[in-house]
Order: C-alpha cells, then structure tokens, then sequence
C-alpha cells in the first residue's frame, strides 16, 4: 500500500515532462512510426518495379540502387558498373522513410549483397531537421539489418546542389550525423560526394548539373560513380 494514501502512478503531466526532456526518443519514434507507413504517393511507380520484376526478374546477390530522384535518373547506372550486377529502384521526390517503407517490396525480395541509398536531399528541403533525417537513416539500417542480415549499406552524401545552396549548413550537419554514426557499424558506408562537387571556390560545380540546378548530368554521375565503384569489386 502506498504510504499516505498517494499513488506511486506518475501523474500524466509528469510522464509528458519525461516525454519532452528526451527529444532523440522522439524522433526516433517519429522515424519509425513515418517509416512503417507507405505514402500512397509512390504505390504506382513501385507497383511498376513489381510487374517489371515478374517478367523481367533482377538477379539476386545485385547491388541495389534505392533513394529519390537522383537515383531514378541515373540513366547509365549499369554501364558505369560493368560485369557487375545493378538493380535502380529509385523513386522521385521520395525521403528517406519512404524507402524504408517500401523495402519489402523493393529492397528485400531480390536479397542484394550491397543496399546504396542516396535520400535526405528531400528530407532537408522539405524542412526536416539533421536530427530527423539521422533518426530516419538510422530506421531504414535497422530494416535492412533485420530483413538481410548479410547486406551491407551505403550512404551516398546528401550533395551540394545549385538550387538548394541555401540550405547547405543543413546539408553539412545531416552527412556529418550520418557519417558519425556509419562509422560504428563495419557493415555500413558513408560515401563523400560532397567534398569532389564543390569547386576551388567552396560552391557547388556549376557543369555537374542539369539545368535545374539540381540534378546531375552525366559529369556529376561521372564523380558519383568514381567514388561508389570500389565498393562493388
């Protein structure tokens, strides 16, 4: 019995005090909450990769391309990885939840031996914090590392863009988050595309991209490529 007749109960103002004090638990429950709901936004574009894969089946043990619009429009996606086995399943616009979202669909079922995902550019934009985008990050490893204990990960930098340079302070805080963390698990990989498309001064170069200003041409693929080409020998 509790003395004097008071309950031991923490009063709900109390338990919303304890809430509030701890935000990195609440973005992170916000991560998973947002990753385990698919935006019905996407369903037809992934509904198009399903039909795609029963009458053309991508190889199992691939490497498997998945992120937003820079991915979609990697055009020479397979001709910049010879004799090595490529799968492109990005979707535009999408964030980082949305790909975790969508992994059982079009992540898990082909089992590929590396997972390379380049989101967040939207995150950002869209006004998500470095801290979401990070809690995000570190929902979508947490599916990948269940379902396919056996791939590894890789995180393409959230790069500099023409069109989105106001928001580089951002940029900066979210790829360093992620590359803190990427470094405590051997099985992840934080690549830096960041630092080899800023130009000698310190903006992003202006002939890496497409007229919007925000996707890359076949120049500033030309870089991506260099840099995520080891990774699949």
């Amino acid at each position: 019995m509790p003395r004097h007749g008071l309950s031991r109960e923490p009063s709900p103002s109390a338990a919303w005090r304890r809430w509030a004090l701890a935000p990195g638990l609440l973005l992170a429950t916000v991560a998973v909450l947002s990753a385990a709901t698919p935006n019905a936004r996407w369903e037809n574009e992934i509904r198009a990769f399903e039909a795609s894969d029963r009458t053309n089946p991508p190889p199992p043990q691939a490497n498997l391309f998945v992120g937003s619009s820079s991915i979609r429009l990697w055009k020479t996606l397979p001709a910049d990885f010879p004799a090595r086995p490529v799968i492109n399943r990005g979707f535009g616009g999408s964030e980082i939840a949305d790909s975790t979202a969508f992994a059982d669909r079009i992540i898990v079922p082909y089992h590929p031996r590396l997972v390379v995902l380049y989101a967040g550019d939207n995150d950002i934009a869209a006004g998500n914090s470095p801290e979401r985008v990070l809690a995000d990050y570190r929902a979508f490893v947490r599916k990948i590392e269940t379902e396919l204990p056996n791939a590894r990960i890789a995180f393409i930098a959230i790069k500099p863009s023409l069109a989105r340079w106001k928001l580089v302070d951002n940029i900066r805080n979210a790829n360093a988050r992620v590359e803190e963390f990427a470094a405590t698990d051997r099985r992840q990989v934080f690549i830096d595309v960041f630092t080899p498309m800023l130009g000698p001064d310190g903006r992003p170069r202006p002939e890496l991209f497409a007229p919007d200003g925000l996707h890359l041409n076949h120049k500033g693929y030309a870089i991506w490529a260099t840099r995520i080409r080891p990774l699949l020998r």
